[in-house]
């Protein structure tokens, strides 16, 4: 048997149609699994489904959802009891904000940080553990939570890199990553023993080098940090992913993820 063989089971994504969104989408489908895209708008969903082969398009199934709603839980809940009734993985990887030096940053902006990053990833683990229980039990494996948390959970941004552009990485994406990396652990050693993993993935530099930044020699300065020499493409966090949701790691529990191309080693 292939240990990354994803085939008759079931992950919600959240986030499936941003960058990672997207390179996560498609290498979960391509492992074999029925993937559940949740995101806030159906249209753009339903655009990144589209693109993928027939065969693998018909195991993708859209359902928009704002998750920073207090009623998101309950109803992705019930849509997966309806649509299946059944659910072996989510990979919690929604997130929008602002982003600004220290002095722009006021309290909203940390709110809406927690609750994508520590009070929706929460409330869906919580929601959906019996299920993720009663699943892993019946088709004798393990249910994976993975958490997509960031390097900048880890260690500081160097503000040189943003220079005087104002568009730094902000105070509360860290944070909350950070939140998110512990949530991690203490979800891994309440849910353990209910056949329930819960493993996070740190993500380095992974700018999207299609757009322009905006900040003089933002790229070569992100690459030169990197031991690795270059920034990061999104397809190499859907790997990390696949792994984490497969019995490929079965014994893989509470752990951080870095997949920075060793920016975190130096």
């Amino acid at each position: 048997m292939n240990p990354f063989d994803l085939t008759g089971r079931v992950v919600l994504l959240t986030g499936a149609a941003g960058r990672f969104g997207r390179a996560m989408s498609r290498a979960i489908v391509a492992a074999g699994a029925e993937l559940i895209m949740v995101g806030r708008r159906e249209a753009g969903l339903a655009g990144e489904r589209d693109q993928l082969p027939p065969p693998q398009r018909s195991r993708c199934h859209v359902v928009a959802c704002d998750i920073t709603q207090a009623d998101a839980s309950s109803y992705l809940k019930n849509e997966v009891r309806k649509r299946f009734d059944r659910l072996h993985g989510i990979v919690n990887n929604a997130y929008a904000g602002k982003v600004g030096r220290l002095e722009a940053i006021g309290r909203e902006d940390f709110l809406e940080a927690c609750t994508y990053n520590l009070v929706a990833p929460f409330e869906l683990v919580k929601a959906f553990a019996p299920l993720l229980e009663q699943s892993a039990e019946r088709d004798r494996i393990t249910a994976s939570v993975v958490n997509v948390a960031s390097m900048y959970g880890i260690v500081s941004p160097d503000p040189a890199i943003y220079g005087d552009s104002g568009k730094n990485n902000p105070v509360h994406y860290g944070a909350t990553k950070g939140g998110m990396i512990q949530m991690t652990r203490y979800l891994a050693c309440h849910l353990g023993q209910r056949r329930i993993r819960v493993n996070s993935i740190s993500p380095g530099p992974f700018p999207d080098i299609d757009s322009a930044p905006g900040i003089p020699d933002f790229y070569q300065n992100l690459a030169r940090k990197v031991p690795l020499g270059r920034v990061g493409r999104p397809e190499e966090v859907a790997g990390p992913a696949v792994f984490l949701l497969s019995e490929a790691s079965s014994y893989v529990n509470g752990a951080n993820l870095t997949v920075d191309g060793g920016w975190t080693a130096w």
